[in-house]
């Protein structure tokens, strides 16, 4: 049984780019054994041939790996501003934006961008770099693949053009993941890379202690330009803006003065 585990580890992640050697070897093995007998299988192999030819199989199997607590176009109305108001305000002095979305989980965040940008700016101006602390995660975001509740706030129109729909979930369009460089990033101590029009950090800045959001609120100005924008989430309003050389343009956008 070691031994076909251990197997079972080295075919997922060279499928989806999961580690699961991450994770604890008894939970991780008892949550999976259980998972497979449910559908009736009676060994990892077994388990790992269905994964690659069944998508629903796949999917539940990603489900459980990472908890997906994102969703595409979270917050909607605050994107409508993005669409409407911030973008085309960063667009008029700059074609090409350089943008980042920090944090980003399982990739909703960036590709939400992506698309939304596109609604602007042809698919060739478009990169957005995207970065979290988790392996695993950014390993779903490369996948593109989601199950259907992450798109309920996506209009029709989207989900037809840039989604395709696989069993019960859906992969996002290759060009719009062309458009998103993945990298692993620990906000606290890494470097942050500078002269950025856009930074994104939304609903992770709440799971931080007052003297780490106050770094991070100042490595994040460091890091944008003067005319920049940050946008953050919705329980994350900062109430002295000035002291990051912030001033506020909307609920939750900040321009770097």
């Amino acid at each position: 049984m070691p031994q076909e585990y251990e197997e079972f580890i080295r075919n997922i992640k060279t499928l989806t780019g999961i580690d699961l050697a991450l994770y604890k070897e008894g939970q991780m093995k008892r949550r999976l054994t259980s998972l497979y007998e449910k559908r009736g299988y009676h060994s990892f192999r077994e388990y790992h041939k269905d994964i690659q030819t069944n998508p629903e199989v796949l999917n539940e199997f990603l489900d459980r790996m990472t908890i997906n607590v994102s969703e595409f176009y979270r917050n909607a109305k605050r994107w409508e501003v993005l669409e409407r108001k911030i973008l085309p305000g960063l667009l008029a002095s700059k074609k090409k934006l350089k943008i980042w979305s920090a944090a980003c989980s399982t990739g909703e965040e960036p590709y939400t961008l992506a698309v939304i940008l596109s609604n602007l700016v042809p698919l060739s101006q478009i990169e957005i770099l995207a970065t979290d602390l988790d392996e695993n995660v950014l390993a779903r975001a490369e996948l593109g693949m989601y199950p259907e509740r992450s798109l309920n706030e996506v209009p029709e129109e989207i989900k037809r053009k840039y989604f395709e729909k696989k069993a019960d979930f859906y992969r996002v369009d290759e060009e719009i993941k062309r458009r998103v460089t993945f990298k692993k990033q620990n906000l606290l101590a890494d470097r942050f890379e500078q002269g950025f029009d856009l930074i994104i950090c939304r609903n992770v800045l709440i799971y931080f202690t007052e003297e780490a959001k106050n770094l991070l609120y100042e490595k994040f100005s460091a890091s944008l330009r003067s005319g920049g924008v940050f946008f953050v989430g919705s329980t994350e309003q900062i109430f002295t803006p000035g002291k990051y050389q912030f001033e506020t343009i909307d609920t939750f956008f900040y321009m770097k003065k």
